[in-house]
């Protein structure tokens, strides 16, 4: 499989380049490979910036040929200027071990559908990637089943789609995929914008839409007059050093709390929305509920505007980055015939465990969520299964039955449990099921805890 070979040749520089920019180095050189394939045909790339080039003159300083191979292929394509790395002429990067690894790549032909063959190869180490750094992988990576499901449910297929914190960019390769959409994003990271230009240039969406350098969304909105069709994001969970304006006109539902972005990001999505625009937002657990600071305020605003179309609970361990519980907004400016509704999902016992640690929702997953959505979306699609509610996974409320429970959106609070004997549950599965929702309060428990310490050390 030519992904296992090509990230062996990449270890191989493991120890020789530096952690935070091994990503770009090894990306940077399948890149350069590929549009060398395929000279013509999607990049320009100059004679003297071709594989075929550096690969006869090794014996040469390698690093050296790289560096001028990526300049000159910035130069001839306005579209990727600032973004390939310049990274491989450096003391510290091992030449020798840099010389074996451009031969091994050099052994993989990117032809016939060549686009597709390095989307696979980018997207395979991008997730490897994210396994090898953990915690942080969470910057610019989000699990691939969790995207399919966002686009699974929105189904971007037109228009402008939108992610104000894009990572390495895999909301729009997914999206973009059988659709004609035109995307606009950004993204805060240096490293991890130039990796999402590249990612969208590889798979052939116009990287144009993500701007001409990396920026913060909050103090500088690239995209200032967009309204987009559609919205994906996975915005940082519970982010606390943020910067806030507290005369942000984004701020219409209310001022959100200096210690926790989550209602920032949600307020900057709706007002992103144009009239008919849908979103899916991946947020933590805690802002289903929470009553901290203004949150609930905030919550209420939104849900008496009619701007939430279905809140789905998802699964744990499905975020190899953080233990942290999480779920997905989706709201819409025109919910159609569901005006006044909200449709209730509880997926926290979907998904299989791949390992010890961590868990994909499959593709039945995937097509039970999406298609209880759609079903209750569409009622009068006849091609559609009846929407009904059932115990346990799914509930429609209207608003007064949300106005009873203080206007907090956890599907567990709408869903109840399945009409099954409590008895005849597995112990095994009771016991893993109570573990999670423990595990849920714990992590509900400390966030309360932290905000209140921030309060507290604002006190005069």
């Amino acid at each position: 499989m030519i992904q296992d070979i090509l990230w062996k040749a990449a270890n191989k520089l493991r120890g020789s380049v530096d952690a935070a920019q091994y990503k770009e180095f090894v990306l940077g050189l399948v890149f350069l490979k590929y549009v060398s394939d395929t000279a013509g045909s999607v990049f320009r790339v100059p004679a003297d910036a071709r594989w075929e080039h550096v690969a006869a003159h090794t014996g040469d300083r390698i690093g050296t040929l790289l560096d001028a191979a990526m300049d000159a292929i910035m130069r001839a394509n306005p579209a990727l200027a600032g973004v390939l790395p310049r990274i491989f002429d450096r003391d510290n990067v091992d030449q020798d071990r840099l010389r074996e690894l451009v031969g091994v790549i050099g052994g993989a032909r990117f032809t016939g559908d060549a686009q597709d063959v390095l989307g696979e190869v980018y997207e395979y180490f991008l997730e490897r990637f994210a396994r090898a750094e953990g915690k942080r992988a969470g910057e610019f990576y989000t699990p691939a089943s969790v995207v399919k499901l966002l686009v699974a449910m929105l189904q971007p297929d037109h228009g402008r789609v939108y992610d104000p914190c894009c990572g390495s960019g895999g909301m729009f390769v997914q999206a973009g995929r059988r659709n004609r959409i035109t995307v606009f994003g950004q993204e805060a990271n240096e490293r991890t914008w130039r990796l999402a230009k590249m990612n969208l240039a590889i798979h052939g969406l116009d990287p144009h839409g993500l701007g001409d350098r990396w920026a913060d969304t909050f103090t500088d909105d690239r995209h200032p007059g967009l309204r987009a069709d559609f919205v994906l994001a996975n915005p940082p969970f519970n982010m606390s050093d943020w910067p806030r304006r507290e005369d942000d006109p984004r701020w219409r539902h209310g001022l959100p709390p200096r210690g926790n972005a989550n209602y920032a990001w949600l307020q900057h999505i709706i007002a992103k929305l144009g009239p008919r625009g849908r979103a899916g937002v991946v947020l933590a657990n805690g802002s289903m509920s929470s009553r901290l600071a203004g949150e609930g305020g905030i919550r209420r605003a939104i849900v008496e505007d009619d701007l939430v179309e279905c809140m789905v609970a998802l699964p744990p361990n499905l975020f190899r980055t953080t233990a942290i519980p999480a779920c997905v907004w989706f709201l819409a400016r025109d919910k159609g015939e569901r005006r006044g509704q909200v449709l209730f999902i509880d997926a926290r016992g979907l998904g299989t465990m791949t390992s010890r640690t961590e868990r994909v929702l499959t593709g039945a997953d995937i097509e039970r969520i999406a298609g209880t959505f759609d079903a209750w979306r569409n009622p009068t699609i006849k091609t559609t299964m009846p929407y009904e509610d059932t115990p346990g996974f799914c509930h429609a409320a209207d608003l007064d039955e949300i106005r009873q429970r203080d206007h907090a959106l956890s599907p567990g609070r709408y869903v109840g449990t399945p009409g099954t004997d409590p008895a005849a549950e597995p112990l095994p599965d009771r016991i893993a099921r109570l573990t999670k929702e423990l595990e849920a309060c714990l992590d509900e428990s400390r966030r309360r805890e932290d905000v209140l310490r921030d309060r507290l050390r604002d006190l005069p």
